[in-house]
């Protein structure tokens, strides 16, 4: 409910300011109305006792009305300022009622509790000295507050009782006086303690909101933030131990980053020299597969071992050249207006997959992407389906708006609904769906992991287990993602679904902004020798049950290993 910290803290301070006021002036209310009221009525009602005394207890026995209306307006006239009413039996035995002042004082305005009171005879003993005392008792008559009083004369009955009416508005006066006196103190406390707060809460929240401010720069990377620190309160120990923790935790990321870069470096280099050998025993390995139909039917199973060992490890090389690249940020894109659907059937036919793909693709659906990197993510997503799913693997490509868009466009477009890059959605959505039994459940989080298996006693696959990791680094770098799941039971197995945005220039002047501000504008090492360094990584995913695998397929090799045979026998002709 109350959201700011300086809001509570005035609210605080506000509510304590008023229950000390309040409870503050309601006793200095009380303990004033309750002695000027005191005060008052002693001073009433001693001096009517008095008056009773001196007039009331010297009127003769039998006395007539006329005397006891003279002796009540002798008593009114008192500096109390109260109204007399006294009440006797006359000379003939009748009951007279004489007041001070008939039209403001009666009989009637006594209360009869205070008339039973009054006229009741007590015994006499040691704790009660006298048969009749003075009982007083405070009314409203009219909406204004009076005093009643009375007493009986002692002496031999019967003998006159007399009342007084005094009115209390002069005190209720000052006593309203005094209260509204009190709520004005009250409510200028309130307003002080209020300002107070909200003083105290800009000095307390001053050195909090910097630490906030600091925290949020050092959430977004920038370690060299420091608070400036002074006094020696709780907030300025609080400032020193973020100090502390910021020194430490910028020396703990130098240090971790040092590492990653040389462990970076390390795999790069390691690469990069092994790709000189690898090249040389990769020729050896082609012209032993070439001559393996000649060699000794002994020792032609090892040649072939050594040949598809040679061909894992070269592509395991090469794998891991690209994914420094990426871990180092110098993967570039080179982008092209490209045709998707020629651009997925080119991978298909380029890898002999015609026959076992259905593509879903209307001619173009055209986008502005980098054709190697799309080629690397098909070839990597078709494969592994392939390969773990089985055929027939079923490829669609369709467009959309983005989920920040202003709305979807559903279905495939058409060549006639898309007239270049700007044209129908701009998010391309490639699916990749083949036969198979799925992935598991604890599977799914990791199938993108790089040398993840699925399975631990298949530690060998025939990939290098990198294949889908590359695959959603080349998607990222467009700006894209890939996504996986399996599809409702009786309906296929796995889907992999490729997001990307149809015109990724804006990443890639994004990337190649934050390239040069980061310093990482220039190529990697890895990079500086070859144009071949970035060639397609034609592997397959390495998901179910692990590893990658060699995307070439055997009619492929075949054609190629018959051409190399043919050039060997034209070269020994001519020898």
């Amino acid at each position: 409910m109350l959201p700011s910290l300086r809001l509570r803290l005035v609210v605080v301070f506000a509510l304590v300011a008023l229950t000390a006021a309040v409870s503050a002036s309601g006793i200095a209310y009380w303990l004033n109305r309750d002695a000027v009221l005191t005060r008052a009525q002693n001073a009433a009602l001693n001096d009517f006792r008095k008056a009773m005394e001196d007039n009331a207890g010297n009127l003769p026995r039998k006395v007539s009305c006329q005397e006891l209306r003279e002796a009540a307006a002798k008593m009114a006239r008192s500096s109390q300022n109260y109204q007399v009413l006294l009440i006797d039996r006359t000379e003939d035995g009748k009951t007279c009622s004489a007041a001070s002042n008939v039209d403001d004082f009666a009989l009637a305005d006594v209360p009869e509790r205070l008339r039973s009171a009054v006229a009741k005879k007590r015994p006499v003993d040691k704790q009660n000295k006298h048969p009749y005392h003075l009982y007083w008792q405070r009314i409203t008559l009219d909406g204004d507050p009076y005093l009643v009083g009375g007493a009986k004369v002692i002496g031999e009955e019967p003998t006159p009782t007399g009342y007084l009416l005094k009115s209390l508005a002069p005190e209720r006066d000052d006593l309203n006086s005094l209260a509204w006196s009190l709520g004005i103190a009250t409510a200028l406390a309130l307003i002080g303690a209020m300002l107070l707060a909200q003083g105290a809460a800009t000095t307390v929240l001053r050195p909090v909101r910097r630490l906030g401010e600091a925290a949020r720069r050092l959430g977004e990377g920038k370690l060299e933030t420091r608070l400036r620190v002074s006094g020696t309160d709780e907030l300025a120990e609080l400032s020193r131990t973020f100090n502390d923790a910021a020194a430490s935790l910028e020396q703990r990321v130098a240090e971790l980053s040092a590492r990653e870069a040389s462990s970076r470096r390390f795999v790069a280099d390691m690469s990069h020299e092994l790709r000189t050998p690898m090249t040389a025993i990769s020729a050896v390995t082609e012209v032993l597969e070439e001559e393996q139909d000649n060699l000794d039917p002994m020792i032609a199973p090892a040649v072939q071992l050594v040949v598809s060992e040679t061909r894992r490890l070269n592509d395991l090389v090469e794998n891991l050249m690209e994914v420094t690249r990426f871990d180092a940020g110098t993967a570039k894109l080179v982008l092209d207006d490209v045709d998707v659907a020629d651009q997925v059937t080119a991978c298909i036919d380029a890898r002999a997959w015609l026959d076992a793909v259905e593509l879903d693709a209307d001619r173009g659906i055209m986008a502005r992407l980098d054709p190697r990197r799309l080629d690397v993510i098909l070839a990597n997503l078709i494969g592994n389906a392939l390969k773990h799913g089985g055929s027939p693997v079923r490829v669609s490509v369709r467009t959309r708006e983005r989920e920040d868009g202003a709305g979807v466009a559903g279905g495939a477009t058409g060549a006639a609904g898309v007239a270049g890059v700007a044209g129908g959605g701009d998010e391309l959505v490639i699916e990749v769906a083949d036969q198979g039994p799925g992935i598991p459940e604890d599977v799914l989080p990791h199938v993108f992991d790089r040398f993840y298996k699925a399975s631990a006693s298949r530690p060998r696959s025939e990939g290098s287990g990198l294949g889908l990791s590359i695959a959603l680094e080349n998607a990222h770098i467009h700006g894209g993602e890939i996504t996986a799941h399996n599809a409702p039971e009786g309906e296929g197995g796995a889907v992999f679904t490729l997001r990307l945005p149809r015109d990724a220039r804006r990443v890639a002047e994004e990337r190649e902004n934050g390239d040069r501000e980061d310093g990482q504008g220039q190529p990697d090492a890895d990079d500086s020798d070859d144009s071949d360094g970035d060639r397609d990584r034609e592997e397959g995913g390495d998901v179910r049950p692990g590893g990658g695998q060699d995307t070439e397929p055997d009619e492929r090799r075949d054609e190629r290993k018959n051409n190399g045979r043919d050039k060997r026998r034209d070269k020994g002709g001519e020898r």
